[in-house]
């Protein structure tokens, strides 16, 4: 990925589910569908920049394809890479707060 990248195409969607939400709490985690060739840093930067928050830790997963089927024809629903960013003591996210 170039340098000149835009913050956008690199944070792709808050990930909402129950166990994204359980870190929200205490551990001031929040979750995000990332590009599949976002580093950790261009992650951490991405969110600084557009939540303009500090950003403690980034941990990031490949999730693996998951195969489906609908009657006779089987295929795969294509795989993801998410971010799981711990933001600074003080700092949160209002993109989760209001679901």
């Amino acid at each position: 990925m170039s340098a000149n990248i835009n913050h956008f195409d690199i944070l792709r969607q808050p990930v909402i589910t129950e166990k994204s939400y359980s870190g929200t709490g205490a551990a001031n985690q929040y979750t995000f569908r990332v590009a599949r060739k976002a580093t950790k840093t261009q992650v951490k930067a991405a969110v600084e920049a557009v939540f303009e928050v500090k950003v403690d830790r980034v941990q990031v997963i490949n999730m693996p394809s998951k195969p489906k089927r609908r009657g006779a024809h089987t295929g795969a629903r294509s795989g993801y890479r998410k971010a799981v960013v711990r933001l600074a003591e003080g700092h949160s996210l209002e993109v989760a707060e209001e679901v």
